[in-house]
């Protein structure tokens, strides 16, 4: 089974085409700007077996289209490789695309097995820069980019997230810094960036926690427009989600 914290129809954000989404419970990071804060704690949800999910998705596969399928989010969906991989292989098996977005903070022997069934992976880099990413989420980003390399390794394609936050992952040496790392990766599709918002803050409200924050100002459209450029010229599709 695996331990589900919710489940969003007809997705357009998590991969490619209309998506059915399981946001799984737990995540080993603590992200500053988490936008599912919720999330975060490794308690018990809604547990899910393969028939269940297999027969949500069937019953969603009219609006998949080519492109669609199902995506694992989270939390951080890896932290539950050993629970999916008889989810994944029943999906392949029944012919859906199928796509995790995750932290890249975990290359178990189980990782690398619900990889051979994953059809595409949503890599989001926190912080290019080791220091920069403990300050943004808590926690080092060595096996994440450990993680993009093995990726690479097995030609798995990838689409790399970024979000930009003022302050914190906008500086433009950071930014080069994630050009270069993907620069000569083959399989890295595009590189989407994330602008910062607070869609999340009334979670921490709601939780009891401290948004950290609260001070950092949007994006303004030069700052986002200056990140994109700043990308465009490692070689790879760079789009603003």
């Amino acid at each position: 089974m695996i331990n589900v914290h919710s489940v969003e129809s007809l997705g357009t954000f998590d991969g490619p085409g209309i998506r059915l989404v399981f946001f799984l419970q737990g995540c080993n990071f603590k992200c500053l700007y988490c936008s599912n804060p919720d999330t975060i704690e490794k308690k018990t949800g809604r547990l899910m077996t393969t028939t269940e999910v297999l027969q949500m998705a069937r019953n969603q596969r009219p609006f998949f289209g080519e492109k669609g399928g199902v995506t694992v989010s989270g939390g951080e969906p890896l932290l539950q490789a050993r629970e999916l991989l008889p989810v994944f292989k029943a999906l392949k098996a029944d012919g859906f695309n199928t796509c995790v977005d995750t932290n890249g903070a975990s290359l178990s022997a189980s990782v690398k097995e619900l990889l051979d069934y994953t059809d595409l992976v949503l890599l989001d880099i926190k912080q290019i820069e080791p220091k920069a990413h403990e300050k943004i989420a808590g926690t080092k980003n060595l096996t994440t980019l450990k993680f993009a390399s093995y990726l690479q390794e097995i030609g798995k394609p990838t689409w790399i997230r970024y979000v930009l936050v003022p302050g914190y992952t906008d500086k433009e040496e950071h930014l080069q810094q994630l050009g270069l790392f993907v620069q000569n990766m083959q399989n890295v599709e595009r590189i989407d960036i994330l602008p910062y918002h607070k869609l999340g803050k009334h979670k921490y409200e709601a939780l009891g926690w401290d948004y950290q924050l609260e001070q950092v100002e949007l994006n303004s459209k030069e700052n986002i427009e200056r990140a994109k450029n700043i990308l465009l010229p490692y070689g790879k599709v760079v789009l603003v989600n």
